[in-house]
């Protein structure tokens, strides 16, 4: 089954997020086995990109609170080389980067060439959590939509490859995670005012999150929507798909820098 077919939100299409089912499998077998496979595939593509040094890939991750970004990347990204990927956390930007354009810092983030780049959370938020309070008004954030999509272009031309993850849990779900948060001393420290009084503009995200993926969702920097109540679906279906781009890419070893046939060692 090709699951990213099934997650993949169509360029120029409109979206209604509750025709999604969060807990949706698409009919797989919980198979801890195949995503293993696919893990210990993503390993050795990694070191094969960072040989190549020809391309980037940049992987995107939007949630909403306790919609699992950590745990994507704690679970998928298990066992690469630390020195071959690097994880940007965005959050209230600081002073500098509000003096300059909001995309700034975006793009000092984007991996190098032969990297793996994880944005946790993203340019994203200057389309959603700016709209749902009133950040700025909707004349300025309503023209970031192609703004977004010409920086996305311009990397993709540049062979940086985007895979865009929505992490899609339902708001009962939220509440489950939440609450054994609550319960659990180790987990505490996760948990935060300004996500709970979130959950009270749940509506709100939920419609701008559909304008964003719709109007940002193109040929050179798809949007995934993953049905993620179930945390080992979510895992195996963002797996496959960055898999899948890395095979894509027709990765290959660089030659030797000498000739290895006359070497040799005394």
């Amino acid at each position: 089954m090709d699951l990213a077919k099934h997650c993949l939100v169509k360029p120029h299409s409109k979206l209604k997020l509750k025709d999604r089912d969060p807990a949706d499998t698409f009919g797989v077998s919980k198979n801890l086995k195949k995503l293993e496979k696919n893990l210990e595939r993503l390993r050795e593509l990694q070191h094969l990109l960072y040989a190549d040094k020809r391309h980037a890939l940049l992987i995107v991750l939007q949630a909403l609170d306790a919609g699992g970004k950590d745990g994507t990347i704690r679970h998928v990204m298990s066992g690469v080389n630390p020195q071959g990927c690097q994880v940007t956390s965005f959050k209230k930007p600081s002073s500098e980067e509000c003096d300059h354009d909001y995309l700034w810092r975006i793009h000092k983030g984007v991996p190098s060439k032969g990297n793996i780049g994880i944005f946790n959370r993203s340019h994203y938020e200057d389309v959603l959590v700016v709209r749902v309070h009133d950040i700025v008004p909707k004349p300025v954030w309503s023209k970031r939509y192609h703004q977004i999509n010409d920086l996305e272009k311009m990397l993709s031309e540049n062979r940086v490859t985007i895979l865009k993850f929505f992490l899609h849990i339902s708001k009962d779900e939220q509440k489950r995670r939440f609450e054994q948060r609550i319960a659990d001393p180790v987990r505490n420290w996760k948990l935060s005012l300004p996500d709970i009084e979130e959950r009270k503009h749940w509506d709100a995200y939920t419609e701008a999150y559909e304008d964003a993926l719709a109007k940002c969702s193109t040929p050179w920097a798809p949007w995934y929507v993953v049905p993620a109540d179930k945390k080992w679906f979510r895992n195996h279906v963002v797996a496959e798909v960055v898999v899948q781009a890395l095979e894509g890419m027709r990765l290959k070893y660089p030659p030797p820098s000498l000739d290895v046939s006359k070497i040799t060692l005394d």
